[in-house]
């Protein structure tokens, strides 16, 4: 199909005043505005002059701009199209949401922050969004990614770890047994900033939201409950981040960098079969690297040095591992196929087990003196 060449469309736009480009708002913003946040950012919201009069209806144009799809202040036109002024209370020019984002500083998007966890915490009360934060084992994630974005004009963007222009979004999310991962807090940052930069900050904040939402889903909190558990790649591996988990009460899983130490600590770890206790995977993985699928591992235990919390000063005990590649596959292969139809394990050589990746985890209690009781995993 291509546009028509004797009548050329030089613009479209849709004005029908008896039609709704995204009905699908109605039950969203109904829900939002049910669960307070027009109120919340009303409550919590002090931006200057009049570009900040009424900040939650602005907050609830931008989100509902947001969900419809608006990826730039301009795209926030699409809130007055048909009838979209009927359905919705007089909503905003997206000139009028521009002057009112630019009068932001830092302290309004603390403010915001306010705003995210109570709301999450009402969306909690109305629906399972949650569920089980309450009862079973919560898992808090936090890592950064990459925004491409186009032009060396764009306010924040540069090149950060990635090599690509872009800019740099830090992200928390919460995970039960029984429910998907929700975000919990977010930044956006500047393209070229450090991965760990502020994520001491958003630790707190996020295990802080989740001790919130376990109150006011009627379970544990506190030293009540069970202790979230806060993962972490490599970049997160520092004083700053640990520490801010550990004063919180949460235990930590994260990727240690593979310094020579860490090397030192595995590569004293016997090859002899009692120093491994095998694991197997419920799914096996694909290692595009070495063209194999990988389904078992082996989990070992060494001592390793200590990670220090500055504030506490008392040394804490930390879990080193490392990624192998496995053996082969010891059932019968099956032609021009790299996973096993049996075990869903390889059926190619593989190469010698090399070290690539460690974990690191604070024991419940502190030790003082004694060395380091650590597990390293080997796939």
């Amino acid at each position: 199909m291509q546009l028509s060449h004797t009548r050329p469309v030089a613009a479209a736009r849709f004005d029908d005043p008896n039609l709704v480009s995204t009905a699908g708002l109605i039950p969203v913003m109904a829900l939002a505005q049910a669960s307070g946040l027009l109120t919340l950012a009303d409550e919590h919201l002090s931006v200057p002059t009049d570009k900040g009069a009424n900040p939650g209806r602005k907050v609830g144009s931008l989100v509902g701009g947001m969900v419809a799809g608006a990826d730039s202040i301009a795209d926030l036109a699409i809130l007055r199209h048909g009838a979209m002024g009927t359905v919705f209370d007089r909503p905003y020019a997206p000139s009028t949401l521009g002057s009112f984002l630019r009068q932001f500083t830092f302290g309004h998007i603390r403010q915001l922050d306010a705003v995210a966890s109570r709301f999450l915490g009402n969306l909690a009360e109305k629906t399972a969004l949650v569920s089980g934060i309450d009862t079973g084992r919560v898992l808090v994630d936090i890592d950064d990614s990459i925004i491409e974005v186009h032009g060396h004009r764009k306010q924040g963007s540069g090149y950060g770890y990635s090599g690509i222009r872009g800019l740099n979004a830090l992200i928390a999310t919460v995970t039960t047994e029984t429910a998907a991962p929700v975000i919990l807090t977010q930044r956006l940052r500047r393209g070229a900033c450090g991965s760990p930069r502020g994520a001491a900050r958003m630790v707190s904040d996020s295990l802080a939201t989740v001790d919130r939402l376990r109150s006011q889903t009627g379970g544990a909190s506190g030293d009540g409950a069970s202790k979230p558990l806060i993962r972490c790649d490599s970049a997160f591996y520092g004083h700053p981040t640990i520490g801010a988990a550990i004063r919180a009460g949460a235990d930590v899983s994260v990727t240690v960098r593979l310094t020579s130490t860490i090397k030192r600590a595995i590569a004293s770890i016997g090859d002899d079969e009692s120093s491994w206790t095998p694991i197997q995977y419920t799914d096996a993985l694909y290692d595009e690297g070495t063209d194999t699928w990988i389904s078992r591992a082996e989990v070992a235990e060494i001592e390793v040095h200590r990670v220090r919390v500055p504030e506490e000063g008392t040394p804490r005990c930390g879990t080193v591992g490392r990624a192998a590649y496995p053996p082969t596959c010891d059932h019968p292969r099956t032609r021009d196929r790299a996973r096993c139809s049996t075990c869903g394990g390889s059926t190619r050589s593989s190469p010698p087990p090399t070290p690539t990746t460690s974990i690191l985890s604070p024991p419940t209690k502190p030790t003082v003196s004694t060395p380091s009781s650590s597990r390293c995993m080997r796939i």
